[in-house]
């Protein structure tokens, strides 16, 4: 997967106000810590998590990534009638009906021959967006597009606590399938690609490879209906339908006040684990791809999970921690939109300089894996 065409003209992202500590997370969990005998600061000290962030109650993702959204193209200073494609990739939507792209692009006055859809795929579904929209560049169906998302893990991080202080069932163990559930925070971010005749940045997208391990695909596993979901919030057999299928996971919309709450289960020492086997492999076929070697990389922007994922993946990988960017210890998980907001914040603060090739390095549950590669010149927001 190459590309001639296509820059990374911008990208934006928005935070919440609201912080939520590690710390203040375990007090709220104290009738299960006194029950088990859990040691407290177990979920910063394992995590390396600190601090996670949390949109107000209700708010409804669209909100937020209109307001991204518009950031990203008022950077770019790409004129709204080239936009040719506006797709919404985060996990969160507002309904399973219509697409939640279809009102950020109708807030956002975009063109009405303009591709517009959302994409879900995990903690991905931005990247296959980028992917997306720059093949329809490349292709000459589209001159520009956005790419745009916003997590919003308070329900999530919620329904855990009140499940895991409410279930007296619960052992050590089952706590441990909801222990990435509490690392869960919120988040915004948008990415702009265009031609590179109009680009004033010549960032280009170079290119990039994909893979998946599908067999690895009930490693986690959420959703808001409580019995499709596998051990052990519900009967262990999956959670790809039965009578009652999941009706969405975004915040604001999907079930209504009755709807059934929304949990998560992840073995996330075998998830870690086998993800990054994948990404090994990956890696090798993206220096293929891009004709680079490791030492070539300058700087890398990943998937943000925690301190021993990432000192996991770059020590497989043989990269040096030095050239990435971290936001895990202060945003926590955001999901589809943790890459692409840790590559705007890295990118405001002056982590890459003019001529840097940059890996894009990203890896979901399911297992998917994208890794992109960039070279860099420069930031339109400097």
């Amino acid at each position: 997967m190459q590309y001639e065409n296509v820059c990374l003209e911008a990208i934006s992202h928005s935070l919440p106000e609201q912080i939520a500590t590690s710390a203040e997370i375990e007090s709220r969990l104290e009738p299960l810590y006194a029950r088990l005998r859990l040691p407290e600061g177990r979920l910063e000290l394992m995590t390396g998590i600190a601090e996670r962030r949390f949109w107000p109650l209700g708010d409804p993702p669209s909100r937020m990534s209109v307001e991204t959204a518009e950031k990203a193209i008022r950077i770019s200073g790409i004129d709204r009638q080239q936009i040719g494609a506006l797709l919404h990739g985060s996990v969160c939507r507002d309904f399973l009906e219509p697409a939640t792209a279809c009102g950020v692009h109708h807030r956002l006055g975009l063109p009405d021959r303009c591709a517009v859809y959302d994409v879900s795929n995990a903690c991905l579904g931005l990247l296959n967006g980028v992917v997306q929209v720059a093949n329809m560049i490349e292709l000459g169906q589209i001159h520009a597009g956005v790419v745009v998302g916003t997590e919003n893990g308070r329900d999530l991080v919620e329904a855990t606590i009140a499940h895991l202080n409410t279930d007296e069932t619960l052992s050590r163990q089952d706590v441990k399938a909801a222990f990435a559930s509490l690392t869960i925070g919120s988040g915004s971010a948008a990415i702009l690609l265009c031609d590179r005749k109009l680009s004033r940045t010549g960032n280009r997208l170079l290119g990039g490879t994909m893979r998946t391990s599908s067999e690895h695909c009930r490693l986690c596993q959420g959703g808001r209906d409580e019995n499709n979901l596998p051990s052990p919030f519900g009967r262990g057999a999956g959670g790809e339908g039965g009578d009652n299928p999941p009706l969405g996971i975004g915040a604001g919309g999907e079930g209504g006040a009755n709807a059934p709450p929304l949990l998560m289960w992840t073995d996330s020492e075998k998830l870690m684990r086998e993800g990054v086997a994948v990404a090994r492999e990956t890696f090798d076929e993206f220096l293929a791809e891009m004709g680079w070697t490791a030492a070539d990389i300058q700087k890398t922007f990943c998937h943000q999970v925690g301190r021993a994922h990432r000192r996991l993946l770059f020590e497989t990988l043989g990269l040096d921690e030095r050239i990435d960017y971290s936001t895990v210890e202060y945003l926590g998980n955001t999901g589809a939109v943790a890459l692409p907001m840790t590559a705007a914040i890295g990118i405001e603060n002056g982590h890459l300089q003019p001529n840097d090739r940059v890996a894009l390095l990203g890896i979901g549950s399911g297992i998917n894996v994208i890794m992109l590669g960039v070279e860099w010149q420069r930031n339109l927001g400097d």
